[in-house]
């Protein structure tokens, strides 16, 4: 690919982007500044040039609602309202019950932040479950889009993207004061990346909680069932794995969650569409990179690894 030749987006700061072991793109992914942490659980952003309109086919699949901030590439998503493109744009990602196919072509310039469980709720914004795979423009959601985007310029480093997406963060959190999310939310969070095959009455002892207020409130900060929230961890540890953004030390507790391998493949399918060797051999670019945030962020909470230290994929 001729540098002269692609969007200035590319052109000014040239490719922005960590690697896996064997060579696989991935973002530069962080903890939020002390100031966003009761709502924001990491930060991203990656800048990788790809072949003049080439598309990469891919997914997302997130347990948590996520703001990105579509910079360069046209951009295609197949949410739960239908086909939608976008292009130079901030949107609000629902959690997902299911991968949800994502397309680009051109080069990928993105940023974001995912929101922890019950942020959506303290921001208030719309009821998780009804955000449930879907993509909502910034603007829908009452904030300023414009101001958000005037922040981002082709000139700054990646690094300075995610910085400015913090500010405007900062700037929401100044204006609509929330509370902090529920202290049982961030519990089961925890608990969900520890050990997703706990029963939930065990979870809610665990939590001291009465089993209706842990439904109901992993429900509320969620989106889905304890149950299902649970078993929607366990296959995006195992896709990670899959994928090569896992510590290896641990593959064979993760193949240990199923009770064979066709309870593997009937649970595998059913989220991702296709069978866990479907998956390894099919690219997954896009959806590796939203993995590894989250496996990064798994590690850390159950302090596998220190803040900020290199991980074990890379």
């Amino acid at each position: 690919m001729n540098i002269e030749q692609a969007s200035p987006w590319l052109r000014s700061r040239g490719t922005q982007f960590e690697r896996t072991r064997d060579g696989r793109p991935l973002s530069l992914n962080r903890q939020p500044r002390d100031s966003l942490r009761p709502w924001v659980s990491n930060v991203y952003g990656i800048h990788v040039p790809t072949v003049s309109g080439q598309l990469r086919a891919c997914s997302v699949f997130g347990d948590n609602a996520v703001m990105r901030v579509m910079l360069d590439g046209d951009w295609h998503a197949e949410p739960h309202d239908g086909p939608q493109f976008y292009r130079r744009q901030a949107l609000l990602f629902g959690p997902n019950t299911r991968r949800l196919p994502v397309s680009v072509r051109g080069d990928i310039a993105t940023v974001g932040l995912a929101l922890k469980p019950g942020a959506v709720h303290a921001l208030r914004g719309p009821d998780l479950p009804e955000l449930n795979d879907r993509v909502l423009p910034y603007h829908k959601l009452g904030w300023d889009e414009a101001a958000l985007m005037a922040r981002f310029s082709p000139d700054d480093t990646v690094e300075q993207w995610m910085d400015a997406l913090e500010d405007c963060m900062e700037a929401l959190v100044r204006q609509i004061n929330p509370r902090e999310p529920s202290e049982v939310s961030a519990g089961f969070g925890r608990i969900a990346f520890r050990d997703p095959n706990i029963a939930v009455k065990a979870c809610a002892g665990e939590l001291g909680v009465e089993l209706r207020t842990l439904e109901r409130m992993v429900k509320r900060d969620f989106g889905l069932s304890p149950k299902r929230a649970l078993r929607r961890a366990r296959a995006l540890d195992m896709a990670a794995h899959l994928c090569g953004v896992a510590d290896q030390d641990e593959a064979e507790d993760l193949a240990l969650r199923y009770f064979d391998q066709s309870h593997l493949n009937r649970e595998f399918t059913e989220l991702f569409g296709m069978t866990p060797v479907q998956f390894v051999r099919t690219p997954q670019p896009l959806l590796t990179i939203s993995l590894e945030g989250r496996q990064a962020r798994r590690l850390e909470a159950l302090e596998r690894i220190e803040e900020g230290a290199r991980r074990p994929w890379q």
